[in-house]
């Protein structure tokens, strides 16, 4: 077989993998025009070309991904939940301690209030 053809095979074999959005590499393309990996080699000068249009592949196929994933959006999804969690917690913690404040004079009120009642029980000399 002669090298344009095989050449002319790993082309279209890139095609293929670029239509289906299969991860794109000299070994992926390899595989599919059904040869062995590391077939493609950069010192063979009919390769050159095909190198180059894998690698610019590789980059579209990369900033396709970037540009479709949503994580960045997420991460700042995520860091807006984490700060209204912190502020909801601390708010929740303020609450426990004006509980704790209130049931503590609770307790002090009543005491006195029992104090006061027992005063008024104890007959007076």
């Amino acid at each position: 077989m002669s090298p344009k053809v095989q050449v002319d095979q790993y082309f279209a074999a890139l095609e293929r993998l670029k239509a289906r959005g299969e991860p794109i590499s000299n070994d992926a393309v390899a595989l599919e025009a059904g040869r062995g990996r590391g077939s493609i080699k950069k010192s063979r000068p009919a390769h050159a070309e095909l190198i180059a249009a894998i690698d610019n592949a590789m980059t579209e196929q990369q900033e396709t991904r970037v540009a479709v994933n949503p994580v960045p959006g997420l991460k700042s999804d995520i860091e807006e939940l984490k700060r209204r969690l912190d502020q909801s917690l601390d708010r929740e913690v303020a609450l426990l301690h004006e509980l704790y404040d209130l049931r503590a004079k609770v307790n002090q009120l009543s005491e006195e209030n029992r104090q006061l009642k027992i005063g008024r029980l104890v007959p007076v000399k």
